[in-house]
């Protein structure tokens, strides 16, 4: 088979799904284990289309955790902080939330060093805590057990390790797993009562998130590989001295401006991103006239 193509999705059932929205301990554990089960084709594909995908997700986990912060950034302006910043910028402390769970796909050796500044939290005693996770954790055999627990001892540290705490489950849930490179699941679906639970509560709200965020993942995966795909179709055929370098840019970024090429003017760039976005391979995420934003 073709490196291109993904592997034959198996959607998630009815009972899964059923199974996700209720919050009773044995039901949400059952869910939980069903659906990352159906995830995990998708979390080990090596489809071009997988890095938009975890970028996308890291959106959405940035948005959720800047409402447990109090600041409440959404999507859209999320996305600017991050793709119209200029080098050398500060993207501000969503942006650099943001920063933080798109590391998370990449898991970067020295991320206990670099996430707390992500997260806006000090260095000392974080990194040290990070550093000596992975020992602690070593051989446990529960995957969602364990990176609730891994998510429980970060948050102990305070509201303000809330963010880094859900990082730190979706890091060792993967691990657990056996997936190379971790997913963002469950920031996006875990409630904000839940950080006011203990003990089995605490897995069973957690279960209860990784359940939901790794549907509601699978569903977007599909979307993004089918429209990578039709994207890949269609490359050959592009005009433009840079078009192969803008579709290259689109499998691998959540959102990207239509802007001036290694061999191309900003005009011709954005007669390229209309004419995409005229036949449905690309979409316009902004809605406005200017400073446009697009993506799979």
């Amino acid at each position: 088979m073709p490196e291109h193509l993904p592997p034959s999705p198996v959607a998630p059932p009815r009972w899964i799904r059923q199974g996700v929205a209720r919050d009773d301990a044995e039901t949400a554990l059952f869910a939980a284990g069903a659906a990352l089960a159906v995830l995990d084709p998708a979390a080990r594909s090596e489809h071009p289309a997988g890095m938009v995908w975890r970028r996308r997700l890291a959106l959405m986990a940035a948005v959720a955790t800047s409402a447990l912060d109090g600041r409440r950034a959404g999507e859209a302006q999320l996305r600017d902080h991050w793709a119209l910043r200029r080098p050398g910028d500060d993207p501000g402390p969503d942006g650099r939330m943001l920063e933080g769970w798109r590391l998370l796909g990449l898991r970067p050796a020295d991320w206990p060093s670099r996430l707390p500044g992500c997260f806006d939290l000090p260095p000392e005693p974080v990194a040290d805590l990070l550093r000596g996770l992975g020992a602690r954790l070593a051989g446990r055999a529960l995957p969602l057990r364990t990176a609730a627990e891994a998510a429980n001892e970060i948050r102990a540290l305070g509201p303000p390790c809330r963010g880094l705490a859900l990082w730190v489950g979706d890091a060792v849930l993967a691990r657990a797993l056996g997936w190379a490179r971790p997913v963002p699941l469950i920031a996006a679906h875990l409630p904000r009562a839940a950080f006011r639970l203990t003990g089995e509560d605490w897995l069973t709200a957690c279960a209860g998130a990784w359940a939901r965020g790794a549907v509601a993942a699978f569903d977007l995966h599909g979307d993004l590989v089918r429209r990578a795909e039709a994207l890949r179709l269609a490359a050959p055929k592009l005009r433009g001295k840079d078009a192969q370098a803008a579709v290259a840019a689109l499998m691998a970024e959540d959102a990207i401006p239509a802007q001036a090429g290694a061999r191309t003017s900003d005009r011709a760039a954005r007669r390229l991103f209309e004419r995409l976005t005229g036949l449905g391979l690309v979409r316009e995420l902004t809605g406005r006239a200017t400073f446009r934003l697009y993506g799979l």
